[in-house]
C-alpha cells in the first residue's frame, strides 16, 4: 500500500501522545526507547505523564511530537504501508526529512532535539508572539502586516481564510487589530512562546545551521515537498537550507496543491492530532486524508 504523508508540527501536542503506538507495536516501541537514548531522558515518560504546560515547552514538544510521529510511521511500515511522498508542517518537515531517508533517525533526533534548545532559548530571549487571522483574504493581510510599526509576517499560510502571523508582541497586536478593523472574524493569540519563523529566530537558525554541519544527509528517496517554496525539495546544501527554513514561512497550502498537481491526492497525517487532516480539507476536495495518531487508527490505515 502507498499512500503520502503528512507530518504535524508544533501544537500538536497532548498528554498521553503515542502511548496507544508505543504499547502495541515493537517498531514504535523501538523509535522511543532510540529516541529517550538520543536525548537523555524518558521521552515516552514525556509523552505519556507529562502536564499540557510541560509538553507545550518548545524544547520538549518538537522531540516529542518528532518521536510521535516517526513511532507511528514505524507501526504502519511494520504492517506493510510504503510512503510514496510526504512533507511536514514546520517541525514536520524535519520528520519528513527523516522518513524519506534524508536523515537517519539518530539524526534526525539529535537535529530535533538541538532546533528545539535553540528555538526555547531564542523565544525566551525576545518577546515574540504568533495570532491565527481568520476569514480574510492573504493579500489583505500581507498588506497590513507590510503597513504596521515593528516586525509582524505572515508565517503559516495554512489554507483559504486562514493563515498565522507572527514577530515581535507590539507589532503583532497592532496588526491583528487592524486585521478585525478590515473584517477578519477572528484574530486570535496562539499559545506558543514565540516569533517563530521570523527575523526573530536568525540567531537560534545559525545556530542550528553550524550543528548541522556534524550530521550526514543523504538524497530523498521519494519526493518531499518543502514548505520554504511549495515545492519538491531539490537542494545540496541542507545545513544552509535548514537556516532558511527556520526563518521563512511556511507555504502549507501552496506544497498541498502542487503535490494535488503532482497525482498526490490520498494522505495521512501520521503522529499527533488532525490539524492537518482539517487543513487538507479546506485546501482542497481532490485530496482525501486520513488521521494517523492510535494504533487503531494503524490498523485501519493498513487494511
Amino acid at each position: 500500500m502507498n499512500v503520502s504523508a503528512f507530518f504535524p508540527g508544533q501544537g500538536a501536542q497532548h498528554p498521553g501522545m503515542g502511548q496507544s503506538v508505543y504499547e502495541n507495536s515493537a517498531a514504535a516501541k523501538k523509535v522511543f526507547d532510540c529516541a529517550s537514548e538520543i536525548a537523555g531522558q524518558s521521552v515516552s515518560e514525556l509523552c505519556f505523564s507529562s502536564s499540557k504546560e510541560e509538553l507545550s515547552r518548545t524544547v520538549n514538544s518538537q522531540i516529542a511530537i518528532f518521536t510521535c510521529s516517526m513511532a507511528a510511521l514505524a507501526a504502519l511500515q511494520e504492517r506493510g504501508v510504503e510512503l510514496d511522498a510526504c512533507a511536514g508542517f514546520s517541525l514536520g518537515e524535519y520528520t519528513a526529512l527523516t522518513a524519506a531517508g534524508v536523515l537517519t533517525l539518530e539524526d534526525g533526533l539529535r537535529l530535533v532535539r538541538r532546533r528545539g534548545e535553540l528555538m526555547q532559548e531564542a523565544a525566551d530571549s525576545t518577546d515574540g508572539c504568533m495570532a491565527a487571522v481568520l476569514g480574510l483574504a492573504d493579500e489583505i493581510v500581507e498588506d497590513i502586516c507590510s503597513r504596521t510599526e515593528g516586525l509582524v509576517l505572515p508565517v503559516n499560510y495554512n489554507c483559504d481564510g486562514q493563515l498565522v502571523i507572527a514577530g515581535e508582541r507590539a507589532a503583532v497586536d497592532l496588526a491583528a487589530a487592524a486585521c478585525k478593523e478590515a473584517g477578519a472574524r477572528r484574530a486570535m493569540p496562539l499559545a506558543v512562546s514565540g516569533g517563530f519563523h521570523t527575523p526573530l529566530m536568525a540567531p537560534a537558525a545559525a545556530q542550528l545551521k553550524e550543528f548541522a554541519k556534524s550530521l550526514t544527509f543523504s538524497a530523498p528517496t521519494m519526493p518531499l515537498y518543502t514548505n520554504v517554496t511549495g515545492e519538491i525539495l531539490a537542494v545540496t546544501d541542507y545545513p544552509s537550507y535548514l537556516e532558511q527554513h527556520m526563518v521563512s514561512p511556511v507555504r502549507w497550502k501552496h506544497l498541498v496543491h502542487r503535490m494535488i498537481a503532482d497525482g498526490h491526492t490520498e494522505a495521512m497525517e501520521i503522529g499527533v492530532g488532525k490539524t492537518l487532516t482539517n487543513f487538507s480539507r479546506r485546501i482542497s476536495k481532490e485530496l482525501t486524508c486520513k488521521t494517523v495518531e492510535t494504533m487503531e487508527n494503524v490498523i485501519s490505515a493498513a487494511e
